[in-house]
């Protein structure tokens, strides 16, 4: 039996399943599961189209025939839309409503169709950039397709004021992404020694690891939230995320700003870009020693913080 993502108790989730989302550190990747190995599955299906059908597809591929495909989602999150998606893949599929959640549950038969074309829409690939730079991704990782507006804007403040300000050693890039900048530190900024790129999905990492291709480079599939805090690096860049589950909270950026202070050494540097509504001044204020508004372009704001 496998598991994907964290289904809500209502829908009695397998505890002895093995888990296979790619947002959980440590799980298993449902790609790498043989064809017609499991004997059942429930997914939390991802909100996004191409990622949604990558994942049902990638279950179904997985799946012996005879077996069980339950899957879930939120109705204003692709629950409305499970019952069509498995349905062009030639299935038959019986739907039910509960707890805001529309649920599909399939017997998988002797044929599947457009697997094939589900899986390869949503596979790793490439996209150029506007300054001609080729860069891996993949549907489902956070601006996937796209050079994220705040961390552009984080990235030339950087580039505008980061050599002044003697970004140097060991440093770390929270929520790195597919890598855009991590790579443009490793490439601008010779007396960097070190950079630890880390995120909570497992595309983004190994999407990053085709992007940034540097010595100084080290990949951690971890949440960051959770990882040690060592006291140990002369800096941290970071973009926060301020999403869970589909609603706004500025909760996960108060914790990767706790994390950061934890992990920088005395004198060490927070770089953080952040939209320009969330409040995030006050915990910046009461665990770093200095705290600088250095960048504010009416949709986003960078701040430079020193421990």
């Amino acid at each position: 039996m496998i598991l994907y993502g964290r289904p809500p108790l209502v829908f009695d989730p397998p505890g002895t399943a093995t888990q296979t989302s790619p947002l959980i550190p440590g799980s298993t990747a449902l790609e790498s599961l043989p064809d017609d190995s499991v004997e059942g599955a429930m997914i939390y299906a991802p909100p996004g189209v191409l990622e949604r059908r990558y994942t049902l597809a990638q279950a179904l591929r997985a799946l012996k025939v005879g077996g069980r495909l339950d899957v879930m989602a939120p109705k204003d999150r692709g629950g409305s839309r499970l019952k069509k998606e498995l349905e062009a893949f030639g299935l038959e599929v019986g739907e039910s409503a509960k707890a805001h959640h529309r649920r599909c549950v399939v017997v998988k038969p002797g044929r599947v169709t457009g697997i094939e074309e589900a899986i390869a829409g949503a596979s790793p690939q490439t996209f150029e950039t506007d300054n001609g730079q080729i860069l891996w991704t993949q549907p489902g990782v956070f601006a996937w397709d796209r050079i994220d507006a705040g961390s552009a804007f984080l990235e030339g403040q950087l580039l505008h004021q980061g050599s002044d300000m003697g970004l140097k050693g060991a440093g770390a890039d929270l929520g790195c992404g597919t890598g855009v900048l991590s790579w443009s530190i490793l490439d601008e900024f010779s007396k960097v020694t070190s950079l630890r790129m880390i995120d909570i999905d497992r595309r983004a990492i190994e999407m990053a690891k085709k992007n940034v291709i540097d010595p100084r480079a080290q990949f951690e599939w971890a949440d960051a939230r959770s990882i040690e805090g060592t006291g140990d690096l002369n800096f941290i860049v970071m973009n926060p995320p301020f999403h869970d589950g589909g609603a706004e909270t500025k909760r996960l950026g108060l914790a990767f700003i706790q994390k950061a202070a934890q992990m920088l050494t005395k004198g060490g540097e927070l770089w953080m870009v952040a939209n320009r509504h969330l409040p995030y001044e006050a915990e910046l204020k009461a665990l770093f020693k200095r705290v600088e508004p250095i960048g504010d372009n009416g949709a986003f704001k960078v701040f430079w913080a020193q421990k």
